[in-house]
């Protein structure tokens, strides 16, 4: 069974419990950590998960909420399923061994 790593992000959560409740309260927090952006990239970033997320970011969003990265970003492993191999089911047939190409006849040129 293969294991696939999910992770919930929890900014949002995190904001409201420190009564953070606008990304324009958060703004500030940022750029006294020096972190510049814009309000859409930081609505983005509290409403979505983030798929990648720059270090010097992640540590200004810890400092200024005053958490760590387990708080922030809880993960968890989920377990998939392989696909099973058919047993029973129809054969390939190998055509390399089992079909070979007829010669054909060779014609003089007229």
């Amino acid at each position: 069974m293969k294991r696939h790593i999910e992770y919930s992000w929890r900014l949002r959560e995190i904001m409201a419990a420190r009564g953070l409740f606008n990304i324009s309260d958060l703004i500030p927090l940022l750029v006294e950590r020096g972190i510049e952006l814009s309000p859409s990239q930081i609505y983005r970033l509290v409403g979505q998960k983030p798929e990648r997320i720059s270090m010097p970011l992640l540590g200004a969003l810890c400092d200024a909420l005053d958490c760590t990265v387990e708080d922030l970003c809880q993960f968890h492993v989920a377990a998939t399923a392989q696909r099973k191999n058919v047993v029973n089911g129809p054969k390939v047939v190998d055509l390399t061994t089992t079909i070979r190409p007829k010669r054909a006849p060779a014609r003089p040129a007229d």
